[in-house]
C-alpha cells in the first residue's frame, strides 16, 4: 500500500470515527429530552415537577440560609445582634477543637429534606448546588484554606453507600473556590454506629478514637490549613473529633464548612 493511499485510509477512519461520535452524542441527546419528558425533575424537598433541578418556588422560600449575626466561633445564628466579635455560650462554656464553622442553612424540614434526597436518595445532581451555597457562607474561611477535607465513612459505609456525601460536597465547593480536596488524608479507622438517636455525650463516646490521618496523608496535612466538610452539624461530636485528629497529625488550623446546621445545639435528634 502506497504512502498516500495510508494518509487517505487515515483520514477516512477519523472522519468515520467523527459521525459516529456526533452520531452517538445525538442520540444521547434525544435519548435524555426522552427521560426528561417522561421523568420530569422533581423538588428534593415536596417531590412536585421542577423547571430545571433543587427546588420548587414554594420550598424555596422556605429555606432558611443563614447569615449574620452569628457565633463567630460556632456561626450558631442569633436572635439579635449583640455586636462585632460575640460568641455564644455554647463556644464559651464548651469551646470545640476547630476554630471556627459556617453553615450555609439552618437545619430544618426543607434542608432536611436536601439532604436526605443526596444521601440516601441518589440526588447526586444536588451536590454542586449545595456546594456553591457552601462556598457562600464560608467564602472568607476558603479565602484562607490550603485544603478541604470531607468528613470520611469507614469502608464497610462507603461500600453500601457507594459514595461519601461529604467528599461529594467537597470536590462541588473546591469547583467553586479553587481550593484542592485532600481526598483520604483523614480516615475512619472504627465503624462507629448511626448518630441519629444518641444524646450529645453517647455521640462523643461514640466517634472517640474514630479518626486518624493517615501515613501518606501527613504530607497534605502538616503545617496545612484545613477545612473539614461535612453535610449536616448536630452537636459536634464527629467534626470535633475530626478536628483533634488532623491537629495531632500536625494541622496549623482546622475550620469547618457544612451544609446545614442544628441552630439549637442542644438538639442533637435528626
Amino acid at each position: 500500500m502506497s504512502l498516500h493511499t495510508t494518509g487517505i485510509t487515515h483520514a477516512t477512519g477519523i472522519t468515520l470515527s467523527s459521525r459516529l461520535k456526533r452520531i452517538a452524542d445525538a442520540a444521547h441527546a434525544m435519548l435524555r429530552g426522552a427521560l426528561d419528558l417522561a421523568l420530569p425533575p422533581l423538588c428534593a424537598a415536596c417531590r412536585e415537577p421542577v423547571d430545571g433541578k433543587g427546588l420548587c418556588p414554594k420550598c424555596w422560600s422556605k429555606l432558611s440560609f443563614i447569615t449574620r449575626p452569628y457565633c463567630e466561633r460556632l456561626g450558631i445564628p442569633f436572635v439579635y445582634d449583640p455586636g462585632p466579635g460575640i460568641l455564644s455560650m455554647e463556644a464559651i462554656a464548651d469551646p470545640p477543637s476547630y476554630n471556627r464553622a459556617r453553615a450555609a442553612v439552618r437545619f430544618d424540614e426543607i434542608s432536611r429534606a436536601l439532604v436526605h434526597s443526596l444521601k440516601y436518595g441518589d440526588r447526586l445532581d444536588l451536590a454542586p448546588l449545595m456546594g456553591r451555597w457552601i462556598s457562600q457562607a464560608g467564602r472568607e474561611l476558603l479565602d484562607e484554606a490550603d485544603a478541604l477535607i470531607p468528613v470520611p465513612l469507614h469502608w464497610r459505609r462507603l461500600w453500601a453507600r457507594r459514595f461519601n456525601q461529604s467528599a461529594m460536597l467537597a470536590v462541588a465547593i473546591s469547583a467553586d473556590s479553587g481550593v484542592p480536596v485532600a481526598a483520604g488524608a483523614l480516615k475512619r479507622i472504627k465503624p462507629t454506629a448511626q448518630q441519629v438517636g444518641l444524646s450529645r455525650t453517647e455521640r462523643a463516646a461514640n466517634v472517640q478514637g474514630a479518626f486518624r490521618v493517615s501515613e501518606e496523608g501527613k504530607a497534605a496535612v502538616t503545617g496545612r490549613r484545613l477545612i473539614l466538610v461535612d453535610d449536616v452539624l448536630t452537636s459536634g461530636a464527629t467534626i470535633d473529633g475530626c478536628a483533634r485528629a488532623l491537629l495531632r497529625a500536625g494541622a496549623a488550623n482546622v475550620d469547618v464548612l457544612i451544609f446545614a446546621r442544628v441552630a439549637d445545639p442542644g438538639r442533637t435528634s435528626i
